[in-house]
């Protein structure tokens, strides 16, 4: 498979924030969460166009990765795949390179949801949850 990462442009905004609608969707509908518009504009509000980075697979865009700086830890967020090809080992992959450029992650996955079991697969522990998120870090 030919998979890499290439630097977010201000263009990738909008069909990022599409994505994250449609893979977050289930989630947040079993969490009373859903809002089509909501779920768009946080997106849009907190896109950080030199913080993100594109997710290539044979050369067609399909997801997206954000790494942040912060006092408490470097945070991975806005993580998301096209649902057509989650289970084929490419958040992993994607997760695996983020993971070995730095050493304290930390992250937030919604409750029940899926993604929670490949960050405990790459050594995320649980910090603390509530009836929405689950905060969890990776050691140094």
């Amino acid at each position: 498979m030919n998979l890499s990462l290439r630097p977010s442009r201000v263009d990738d905004a909008e069909w990022i924030a599409e994505l994250r609608a449609v893979v977050l969707r289930d989630d947040l509908e079993r969490l009373g969460r859903f809002d089509p518009v909501r779920v768009r504009e946080r997106f849009l509000t907190a896109f950080n166009v030199t913080l993100t980075r594109i997710i290539v697979v044979g050369g067609a865009d399909v997801g997206s990765i954000a790494v942040r700086p912060a006092e408490d830890g470097t945070w991975i967020e806005h993580f998301y795949l096209d649902a057509a090809l989650q289970g084929q080992g490419i958040g992993s992959g994607v997760l695996g390179s983020v993971l070995a450029e730095q050493s304290h992650f930390r992250l937030n996955v919604l409750q029940g949801s899926r993604a929670r079991h490949l960050y405990e697969r790459h050594g995320f522990e649980l910090d603390y949850e509530d009836e929405v998120d689950v905060f969890m870090h990776r050691p140094g």
